[in-house]
């Protein structure tokens, strides 16, 4: 998962700037005589995109600004507009977030990330490989931006007792190698699950709002999917930090001492992070099994089968059938007879992600409604010239570098119709698009604005920008790579995508081109 950075200043300048250039082209634009729903989308579009990369206002309030701009202009209706707000992403969102914050509270990351460092703790590698193995494990849960904070004070304190030992000297750069593993991890590990980062959560909704009757991709078969796709990326990242920021020779914690007394150090299991790790198993079981899966000759059913109706359960649905059992579950350290997280909880759920996600579905259903998908589709088919392979590469590092410097979940929310529309022109399968473009917004590794994990480490002043340059340079061009091997290959067999056959819920979707 990600946080967006909370802010509640208002840069007067840009958005005073920002409104005179939306009056200028909603008064002046004219992109499809006759249907003046396409200029208008366009600037609304133009008008947010302004906003959420400046921030010249809360991203939450710059969010909300459809249910206001496409109504007042008529484009489409309030009431159409309001449903994009509230739908079950945003619910599956707002579930794995309380179990995340249920294991913040009982410290039970925490301890995870120590566990795992205890059994692999040791020598330079084994230390590297146990912090970005902790680190992508439980951003694959909870917040990128909550892992790399808790994550950073075990960093500092490894480091320190490394020199403690064997000297500044013979530390070198390894201690770079670590913060930037940590970091890089956080987003490697979100990219495995559904609720690990907004992208992945606005592609599944923004596809539905598309193409109504394309099949529904689920919890588990995203996780089959894409966990090898995560599993090569933290290979490939290891491996390139480990040569990149070498150790010392003979520099090591003997015995994975220094780990296991911190683990120690916590004291014994309490019953209520028994209780959160019962319940967040309990979670990945019922989101991976719900549907059943097919992976070559083996089938597994899926447990909804067993329900009246199967197709009414989705993944928001388990999500706060748990979150549900968070509240009522109780805690022995409640003399009021709480339940393992409170209502009081419910504040540090970050708003301004769930009103971003909402506004990214608004403008995206903008974008359908009005015909400017279409639109832009039509202006890019000149890329249709390129082999299929060739513009998969094209869009995935163009998404790459474009959120190096903008909020990955804002752009994808952006892209995503426009590759639709896209796909739909030249006639290729949509999701052969739509699935690396929302890949491809969580790889960017180059600049400590890329990600709030590279802001946290970036903030500690231990590392260098020609550092994480160097470094996030290489790693994008090779997760670029890695996208597009395990995505043509292992992606293509997962979702039946073979590029130059549209589906048939594609062919049925009525873009509004020129309307």
């Amino acid at each position: 998962m990600v946080f967006i950075k909370k802010s509640s200043n208002v840069n007067y300048g840009v958005l005073i700037l920002a409104s005179c250039l939306l009056a200028m082209m909603a008064i002046f634009l004219d992109l499809v005589p006759g249907n003046p729903a396409v200029s208008l989308t366009a600037s609304i579009a133009l008008y947010m995109a302004i906003l959420w990369v400046t921030e010249a206002i809360p991203i939450g309030l710059t969010s909300l600004l459809p249910l206001i701009l496409f109504p007042a202009l008529g484009v489409l209706d309030g009431k159409a507009i309001s449903d994009s707000y509230i739908n079950y992403v945003i619910f599956l969102f707002i579930g794995g977030f309380m179990m995340a914050l249920a294991m913040e509270k009982w410290d039970l990351h925490h301890r995870i990330a120590l566990k795992i460092l205890s059994l692999l703790g040791g020598s330079p590698f084994k230390i590297l490989l146990g912090f970005m193995l902790a680190s992508a494990f439980l951003s694959m849960w909870m917040s990128n931006t909550a892992t790399a904070m808790m994550m950073l004070p075990i960093i500092f304190s490894v480091t320190k007792a490394l020199e403690e030992i064997h000297g500044r000297e013979k530390l070198g750069k390894y201690a770079v190698a670590i913060l930037l593993g940590m970091a890089y991890s956080c987003s490697i590990g979100g990219m495995a699950t559904l609720v690990g980062t907004p992208p992945n959560l606005s592609f599944i909704r923004i596809l539905e709002i598309i193409y109504p009757n394309a099949p529904e991709i689920a919890f588990g078969e995203w996780l089959i999917f894409a966990l090898p796709l995560s599993t090569l990326m933290f290979v490939l990242t290891l491996v390139i930090l480990f040569f990149f920021f070498p150790a010392g020779k003979g520099m090591r914690i003997e015995n994975k001492s220094f780990f296991k007394e911190k683990y120690l150090a916590l004291g014994p299991t309490t019953s209520e992070q028994k209780r959160v790790f019962v319940l967040f198993i309990m979670l990945v079981f019922l989101w991976v099994f719900r549907k059943s899966l097919a992976i070559g000759d083996l089938h597994i059913p899926g447990w909804s089968s067993l329900m009246p109706v199967p197709k009414f359960i989705n993944d928001g649905t388990i999500a706060i059938f748990v979150a549900f059992l968070l509240f009522v579950v109780p805690s022995s350290k409640s003399d009021n007879r709480q339940g393992l997280v409170t209502w009081e909880i419910i504040a540090k759920i970050p708003w301004g992600i769930v009103l971003l996600f909402g506004g990214g579905f608004a403008l995206a259903k903008g974008f359908i409604e009005s015909g400017l998908s279409s639109y832009i589709g039509e202006r890019l088919v000149a890329a249709g010239n390129l082999s299929d392979l060739g513009l998969l590469f094209t869009v995935t590092t163009m998404m790459t570098f474009l959120t190096e410097f903008t909020s990955n979940t804002a752009t994808t929310e952006m892209m995503l119709p426009i590759v639709a529309g896209l796909s739909n022109k030249i006639q290729i399968h949509p999701l052969f698009l739509m699935i690396p473009v929302t890949l491809a917004a969580s790889m960017a590794f180059m600049f400590p604005v890329a990600t709030p994990p590279n802001a946290v480490v970036f903030g500690s002043g231990k590392l260098n920008m020609v550092d994480m340059v160097k470094a996030g340079f290489i790693i994008n061009i090779l997760g670029i790579i890695a996208m597009a091997l395990v995505f043509t290959t292992w992606g293509a067999m997962m979702f039946d995508i073979d590029p130059s056959v549209v589906p048939p819920w594609a062919e049925e979707v009525d873009m509004k081109a020129g309307e």
